[in-house]
């Protein structure tokens, strides 16, 4: 299980040219990669969004790299040197207007603007092959966050899990006694409303199948026990599964909310409350899980 927030980071450094990865993320219904980097290695976006839906499969997920080329490799300087013949005959315009003296060296024309530029020229290969083993590292670390939270809310979620299954058994127990009850004060009301002791038990047993029917809740119970369990057993997988879940969660609702429309007994009503409070509290755990 795997929280869909977490965070990772790693650098790696060769021949004066370092890299700086930083992966983040937090709920989405969708897998939503964001790729921030310099503009000089924005060519790799689409690859670097491959490796991470490779890895990672929902979330929104911000990527910020940073890369620093200290080295003359893939690096070269342009002279502009129209744009400095142009300087220098303004300039020596300008001195002869003036009258004044007109020697220009080479170091003044070349920190004039736009005259020598730095150009980048690295090779795409190179570039990938010094970036990815650094990106493969921070989705690790990134991953093992997003593992460790997710343990965290498994074991939180178990938990819930059998305390819902304890109420579930509790329910049940309640449940079976409810008939034999309803027989009881149904024989006792009918004595007293008709003033004898003799009945129709013809009629006595057909309320008493139909009161039996309508608050049997055997199959909601089974339900919510084979989802219990599909829920426990999809919990120990190693694929995404927060929508599955929370699927899961809908149904057990829908159960529980069934239960509690059947029963009218208080101890019962009480039990789906407790277990409605535990349901929400795990869809909201839910959430956070890819």
């Amino acid at each position: 299980m795997k929280s869909m927030t977490g965070f990772g980071r790693a650098n790696f450094e060769n021949d004066n040219r370092s890299y700086n990865v930083e992966i983040k993320s937090v709920n989405h219904r969708y897998n939503d990669i964001t790729v921030k980097m310099p503009k000089s290695i924005s060519y790799l976006e689409e690859k670097i969004k491959k490796e991470i839906s490779s890895n990672i499969s929902r979330g929104k997920i911000d990527v910020y790299i940073n890369f620093e080329n200290n080295s003359v490799r893939g690096r070269t300087v342009k002279i502009n040197t129209q744009l400095a013949s142009m300087y220098i005959e303004q300039l020596k315009e300008l001195a002869l207007e003036n009258k004044i003296n007109d020697n220009i060296s080479v170091m003044e024309i070349s920190k004039l603007p736009d005259v020598l530029t730095l150009e980048n020229i690295e090779d795409e290969e190179v570039i990938w092959n010094e970036l990815e083993p650094c990106l493969q590292n921070a989705i690790n670390n990134f991953i093992q966050m997003r593992e460790t939270e997710g343990n965290r809310i498994k074991e939180d979620l178990l938990q819930r899990l059998d305390i819902i299954y304890k109420k579930v058994c509790e329910i049940n127990e309640h449940s079976t006694g409810l008939v034999e009850e309803y027989i009881v004060k149904l024989e006792t009301r009918i004595k007293e409303l008709l003033n004898a002791e003799i009945i129709d038990k013809d009629r006595l047993a057909q309320e008493i199948v139909i009161y039996a029917d309508k608050c049997s809740v055997e199959e909601e119970i089974t339900r919510l026990e084979s989802h219990i369990n599909q829920f426990k057993n999809i919990a120990n997988t190693s694929t995404p599964m927060g929508k599955k879940l929370d699927f899961l969660i809908q149904e057990m609702n829908r159960e529980v909310n069934t239960i509690g429309s059947k029963s009218g007994a208080l101890a019962i009503t009480n039990l789906v409350i407790d277990i409605k409070t535990e349901l929400e509290d795990i869809r909201e755990q839910i959430q956070n899980i890819e």
